[in-house]
């Protein structure tokens, strides 16, 4: 769990501020929102966000609270969930919603990129098995594309329907007869989606926290 308790210090918001990208009054008030959200505990469990009103429409809500317990999420090569997480975890995890800075070289917009992607394939990717189904993709690209603000939900269903198709016939079309279909690996989830802008469109919205608001002010 996170190591800062219930009061952190100065210090410890600047070393949090440095990791996430949040700037330093961000991260005030996010903290005032995990307290709320903990009613005063120093952890989060997932009955915690059950009670979030924002969450509760949300298609994907169940992958969204899972993805704060997602050890993978915390730790390169984690495997697994934990029950509780504390402030720290809640923020990282949070930070992945936070759209690019705007001033972010080729390169670093490009690790952000991959890191978002990984993310959100973690998210579909729930038994840990390193590949999401058709399915699960048409459901990212859906949610992608609805996020956009300017394409109907049912344009982004038959949208995504189709990138499903053509997504199963380029993995699949060209496997022998008594090859296993396996999934979609994350390799082949970034060529899929490459050219495809996802980094402002990941965001969530709960106890009044917008996080297509909070690009770096550092």
């Amino acid at each position: 769990m996170g190591a800062f308790q219930s009061v952190p210090n100065e210090h410890d918001f600047q070393e949090l501020a440095d990791k996430t990208g949040f700037s330093l009054e961000q991260i005030r008030n996010l903290h005032k929102r995990f307290k709320q959200l903990s009613h005063n505990e120093d952890t989060l469990r997932r009955e915690d966000f059950n009670t979030i009103s924002d969450l509760s429409c949300n298609p994907i809500r169940a992958q969204i609270i899972e993805a704060f317990f997602d050890k993978r999420n915390f730790h390169q090569d984690a495997e697994g969930s934990v029950q509780e997480i504390g402030f720290e975890e809640f923020l990282t995890v949070m930070s992945h919603f936070r759209p690019p800075e705007l001033n972010m070289t080729e390169e670093r917009r490009e690790a952000v990129r991959r890191e978002k992607l990984r993310f959100l394939f973690n998210m579909h990717d729930t038994d840990n098995d390193g590949t999401i189904t058709l399915e699960e993709y048409r459901h990212v690209v859906e949610e992608l594309l609805s996020r956009s603000g300017t394409i109907e939900k049912e344009t982004a269903k038959a949208i995504a329907d189709a990138a499903m198709l053509e997504v199963a016939s380029i993995t699949m079309g060209h496997m022998e007869p008594d090859e296993f279909y396996e999934g979609i690996t994350f390799d082949h989830f970034l060529k899929i989606l490459n050219g495809v802008e996802i980094e402002s469109k990941m965001h969530i919205r709960f106890l009044n926290v917008d996080t297509t608001t909070m690009s770096c002010h550092k």
